[in-house]
């Protein structure tokens, strides 16, 4: 082969090789950009909140006891049943009391008549004293002996008094009203010999309290926001309670703040939160655990992010994919706050104006440029990855 056709031919194949990378170049630079949604960052007024765990408590609990001794004849109320101030509960056997108030009765007749008796011979003896015709020792002797049978009558209708209590004491009625548990005696039973024996519990349930704990380094964060003006206060009876109940749902009805404690308790470093809730179903039961989250306070110049925008490195840390004014995509390290609505709030790394990256987050690669697709959604799209 002569020398001439070598070269035609490393020509000819050079020639190929550079056409080939030009197609190669070229079908890289038409590769279509990869499309994303975003969203532009904006400050709105946001709400802050803690969610706190605690307990169910009734707010109102009365431990209905025996007052006076006796055996128990009736047991009148149904055992978990509601029952109204003033409601028989049980009934002691009334005899004996009844036989002390007729004693204390007649106790009484017997000092009021010797009162009368005393106070008629005060009023002769004073005729006679004018006249000389008995001594001043008598006559005083009659005034002392008025009073001290005057006293003896009030000493009986104290008594009268007593008798008639004790006689009430044997009917046991409802200290307040609400829920009835359980009878702790049954009839038969003897109740009240040297000490005051309990008989039930009743419980108030509706409105019903939720009392929470919150570590004074929360407070503290909070106040120090305060100060600084980053964070607005909620007047407490601003302060809007929502229950989430043991399986994640929110408890239906919205409950309030009564009030924050001024001790902490010095074993945890914590302070007791009292909440209210509605309970008209009695669905909420003293002794549960409930956690509640607290609006505390307001950021007005607050930022958020959709959940499904924020990613996590290796390491943990949060991150968003962020766009710059050429549409690349870059990663944003943010700080995160609260959940509020299925958004993140973010407490730093973010500004007004940043575009984020919200869907096709797998197909957005950093240093590349993507294209926004700003098509509204349908109402019925989910936009969760």
């Amino acid at each position: 082969m002569s020398k001439n056709l070598l070269a035609r031919l490393s020509l000819i194949a050079l020639a190929l090789t550079l056409g080939a990378c030009d197609k190669s170049s070229t079908a890289e630079e038409q590769a279509p950009l990869a499309t994303v949604r975003i969203e532009t960052i904006e400050a709105r007024p946001l709400t802050i909140s803690s969610e706190l765990s605690g307990r169910i408590a009734a707010p109102r609990i009365a431990e209905v006891r025996a007052r006076v001794a006796g055996v128990v004849l009736q047991r009148t109320f149904r055992e978990g049943s509601d029952v109204k101030k003033g409601d028989v509960l049980f009934r002691i056997d009334p005899a004996p009391f009844k036989a002390d108030l007729d004693s204390a009765e007649a106790a009484l007749r017997k000092a009021e008549a010797n009162a009368f008796q005393a106070k008629l011979q005060e009023q002769r003896y004073a005729q006679l004293i004018d006249d000389k015709a008995i001594s001043g020792q008598d006559y005083d002797n009659a005034r002392a002996n008025a009073r001290q049978t005057a006293a003896d009558v009030a000493a009986s209708k104290a008594a009268v008094e007593r008798a008639k209590l004790n006689l009430g004491y044997a009917t046991v009625t409802a200290p307040i009203s609400g829920r009835i548990g359980r009878a702790l005696v049954t009839e038969g039973a003897l109740v009240g010999q040297n000490e005051t024996t309990p008989l039930a519990l009743i419980q108030q349930l509706n409105p019903i309290h939720a009392d929470l704990t919150q570590s004074t380094r929360e407070l503290n964060d909070l106040r120090r926001a305060f100060r600084s003006g980053h964070l607005q206060q909620v007047g407490q009876d601003q302060v809007k309670a929502t229950l989430i109940q043991d399986d994640g749902s929110l408890y239906p009805l919205p409950g309030k703040l009564l009030f924050a404690d001024i001790t902490v308790d010095p074993g945890t470093g914590q302070i007791i939160l009292r909440s209210e809730f509605p309970n008209p179903d009695l669905d909420l039961l003293p002794g549960s655990f409930v956690r509640v989250r607290l609006e505390q306070a307001v950021n007005q110049q607050g930022i958020s992010v959709p959940q499904r925008a924020v990613q996590r490195d290796s390491a943990g840390i949060a991150q968003v994919l962020l766009l710059d004014a050429e549409q690349r995509v870059g990663r944003q390290p943010i700080e995160l706050g609260a959940v509020q609505n299925d958004r993140w709030v973010v407490t730093g790394g973010l500004k007004p104006g940043d575009r984020i990256v919200i869907e096709g987050l797998q197909h957005a690669r950093p240093g590349e440029k993507v294209q926004i697709d700003d098509t509204p959604l349908p109402l019925a799209q989910v936009t969760g990855q």
